[in-house]
């Protein structure tokens, strides 16, 4: 890079490459640090991506082709007393509700994509710029170094994951389980979200696993056997897509509802240096709703969005301008957040009360007809004013 970087973003994850592939397309010098991986197990994440995510990965040509990406038709919830939810495609107009997408070939598409730009400069070590973005993930150390705050409250429950092949074929369909399971050591069964999402592609057998379960049943599921843990498995999902059987590792991390305290500031001891938080830096959610990712590029968007259309003389640094991006990603950051704390809470309750209360207000949304259409909407990533928006243009 011939010229001193106008923006350093501290991270090289998803989230970190896009938003410095979206500067480097504005002609800003990026230096884009690289920290080298903690650990070398393999990846056997996927992450759900609605139309605005994918929108912005198509425009940086780094959206994956199948079978690294898995269009989602249905999505079918099912609560712990009769209680059920489907959302289908056909019902809101279009082709897909989402799209279910490989974490390494993504990874991998955004790295090619750096090493072609001539306007990013990959480093091992953060450098001075008049804008530090952090992007590092929930633990962050710049984070912790800036003096920032991060709220978190923690659930009883841990994510664990990995991936299966099923006897059936997924047929393009989410699905998603409330229930409860016991665990060794606690007298009373424990609060559990399964999710088996769609992978392989159309006609694929192979499905994402995310089972939200008590730390105690995760360790236990964790320490077994493969043919046992995918018996357990099957019992827990009503063995909706046949026997199934591991095609990854297992991977399990703990749960949390966070939020940095302040999302931007100024650098220490540098009176034009300022600093902005983004993706899991800035915040995270229960995996439930899936909208983890999306909500970290809709970070993205917002402060390339911000730093186009700001004023000519206003620097990158200027506090005003970075407020502009904190306000309006914070009140859409936080709405998902009591969503999806909302939910884990209220399946959490144990009782016929709350059993009652929480199926038949499934029942209900699912006949609310507008309600149901708006949040289906808002979680595809679009909505009434940005469709009016689109049309006008």
């Amino acid at each position: 890079m011939a010229l001193p970087p106008d923006i350093c973003i501290r991270g090289a994850g998803i989230v970190g490459r896009t938003l410095a592939l979206l500067l480097a397309r504005e002609r800003l010098n990026v230096a884009l640090v690289d920290f080298p991986a903690s650990t070398s197990n393999p990846d056997v994440r996927a992450y759900s991506l609605n139309g605005a995510a994918k929108a912005l990965l198509q425009e940086l040509r780094c959206w994956p082709e199948a079978p690294a990406v898995t269009p989602v038709h249905q999505m079918q919830v099912w609560g712990d007393d009769g209680g059920q939810l489907h959302f289908g495609a056909r019902e809101q107009g279009v082709a897909e509700l989402n799209w279910m997408v490989d974490v390494p070939v993504l990874q991998a598409l955004l790295a090619q994509a750096v090493q072609f730009q001539p306007q990013i400069q990959v480093v091992q070590a953060p450098v001075a710029a008049p804008l530090t973005v952090v992007c590092e993930g929930r633990a962050s150390q710049t984070r912790a170094e800036l003096g920032v705050g991060f709220d978190i409250t923690h659930y009883a429950q841990h994510a664990l994951a990995t991936r299966l092949m099923c006897e059936r074929a997924h047929e393009g369909i989410a699905r998603q389980w409330f229930g409860w399971s016991p665990a060794a050591g606690l007298s009373q069964p424990q609060a559990e979200v399964l999710a088996l999402l769609p992978l392989g592609g159309e006609g694929g057998r192979e499905v994402a696993l995310v089972w939200s379960v008590h730390p105690l049943r995760a360790q236990e599921l964790m320490t077994m056997p493969p043919e046992d843990f995918a018996a357990a498995l099957g019992q827990a999902c009503r063995f909706a897509l046949g026997s199934m059987q591991l095609s990854a590792e297992r991977a399990v991390w703990p749960l949390q509802l966070a939020r940095a305290t302040r999302w931007i500031g100024q650098m220490p001891g540098a009176t034009k240096q300022a600093f902005a938080l983004a993706g899991d830096a800035a915040h995270a959610i229960h995996p439930l709703a899936g909208q983890g990712l999306n909500v970290g590029l809709a970070d993205v968007s917002e402060l390339v969005r911000v730093i186009q259309i700001k004023e000519f003389w206003r620097p990158l640094h200027d506090h005003k301008l970075l407020r502009r991006y904190e306000r309006a990603r914070q009140a859409d950051v936080q709405a998902m957040g009591l969503v999806t704390d909302g939910l884990q809470r209220l399946f959490a309750q144990p009782g016929p009360v709350w059993q009652n209360l929480r199926n038949w207000g499934m029942r209900g949304f699912d006949r609310s007809g507008p309600l149901k259409h708006w949040m289906t909407q808002r979680a595809m990533g679009t909505s009434t004013t940005q469709t009016g928006a689109k049309a006008k243009a």
